[in-house]
């Protein structure tokens, strides 16, 4: 017979504290921009105090974490920005840019690890989806009642809000419960809705890509995809009857600078090509590309001489050099494999739906970060985390069963 160990009372309180930061990290990170407009520091507080509960906890029992593939590549990550940023310590952004990253880092080894034992993953896709929906109300919000001609919300760039929106759109689909359809539409309605008042190009390539995905591993039942698609429809024609013209000069506006767009994205992505040509190892360094692109792109843009890239992977890759773009890459593919062993070992039920729902975020994020630099918000991160986490999880139980199968064969 197998001993059951039962948690004490500080160990249950530990847990619940682990859990309730945990869901604040990923529920707050969508809404950001509301808490930075209170306090400037005060979306940074939840991840902080995770990260600290985190090792205080691990510390006091002699608990380490769990390896996996993703710390360790997370830990190489760690090395390669800190040479990087030292090979570059006199650029104006490096110390900040360097400050950005760590905290992503250490927050995803820890999700990784507490998503494994004490928080149910389940809690976290449903923290990062209403955080994703509030955020999307704001986006109506400010559309519709504000005046913005697009909407952005709580996040300062309307492609960055479309990001959280459309990453969060399949997470509904791992929460399905028998009672729970009316909210979840109503959540994913005003997720869809609000992605699309955002009139983000990347945002529109990332829901398809994550919808097909979901159809495609049966997930989401193409009458569910239907009903979706006439209420978000019936949404946009009730919207236009009441702010017509709002809409049409939103339209007109986006349509006058998309050509802009294009072009000015095609000169970024030229200049972190050449930069990554030239500093192949350490890249630029944190920051760098801001740094450098007046320069490299022969001040192709007068009025913008320290933009972003908007390609997540053309900047990683200019300002870590290719170890750090692999490295970085590292943590997408380990995501990868780690959720697709959870769909062949769970089978049917709620863990395969789970996993196939953090494969299609994913894939959001990484259709989207195409034309978006995305590398310093969450989503990206955190479902690497909930992606391993439940490998480790589904493992470990599966071990367990082994040595229970093996005591009761003795």
């Amino acid at each position: 017979m197998l001993a059951v160990v039962r948690p004490s009372a500080r160990e249950t309180r530990e847990a619940a504290l682990l859990r309730v930061l945990a869901c604040a990290t990923v529920a707050l990170a969508p809404v950001e921009g509301y808490l930075t407009a209170v306090q400037s520091q005060l979306g940074k507080v939840a991840p902080a105090l995770l990260t600290v509960a985190w090792l205080a906890i691990r510390v006091r029992h002699r608990q380490p974490p769990r390896p996996t593939p993703l710390h360790a590549v997370l830990a190489l990550l760690a090395v390669v920005l800190a040479v990087t940023a030292a090979r570059h310590a006199a650029g104006p952004f490096t110390a900040e840019y360097t400050l950005r990253w760590l905290p992503f880092l250490v927050v995803t080894a820890a999700l990784a690890d507490v998503a494994s034992r004490e928080v149910p993953i389940r809690w976290l896709l449903l923290a990062a989806a209403a955080g994703a929906t509030v955020a999307g109300a704001g986006a109506l919000f400010s559309l519709i009642a504000e005046g913005e001609a697009r909407a952005s919300g709580p996040q300062p760039d309307p492609n960055d809000l479309a990001y959280f929106l459309v990453a969060a759109v399949p997470l509904l689909a791992a929460l399905h419960r028998r009672g729970r359809g009316f909210v979840l539409t109503a959540a994913g309605i005003v997720l869809v809705a609000g992605a699309t008042a955002t009139f983000s190009r990347g945002g529109a390539l990332g829901l398809t890509a994550a919808v097909g995905w979901l159809l495609v591993r049966r997930v989401l039942p193409w009458r569910v995809l239907a009903a979706a698609a006439v209420a978000v429809a019936a949404l946009g024609l009730g919207a236009w009857a009441f702010a017509g013209p709002q809409l049409d000069r939103a339209l007109q506006e986006k349509s006058f600078i998309a050509a802009s767009n294009v072009d000015t994205r095609e000169l970024r992505w030229q200049a972190a090509a050449r930069m990554l040509t030239a500093h192949p190892v350490l890249g630029v360094g944190p920051g760098g590309f801001r740094e450098h692109y007046a320069a490299e792109s022969h001040n192709a843009e007068v009025d913008e001489q320290t933009p972003v890239a908007h390609n997540m992977y053309l900047e990683v890759a200019a300002e870590l050099g290719l170890p750090g773009f692999a490295l970085f890459a590292g943590v997408a593919a380990t995501a990868a494999v780690a959720s697709e062993r959870t769909v062949r070992r769970a089978g049917p039920g709620p863990r395969r739906t789970e996993a196939v729902a953090v494969q299609a975020s994913l894939l959001a994020v990484a259709v989207t970060s195409t034309f978006l630099s995305e590398q310093y918000y969450l989503p990206f991160w955190s479902l690497a985390a909930l992606a391993v986490a439940a490998e480790t999880r589904i493992r470990r139980e599966g071990e367990g069963s082994a040595d229970a199968g093996a005591a009761r064969d003795q």
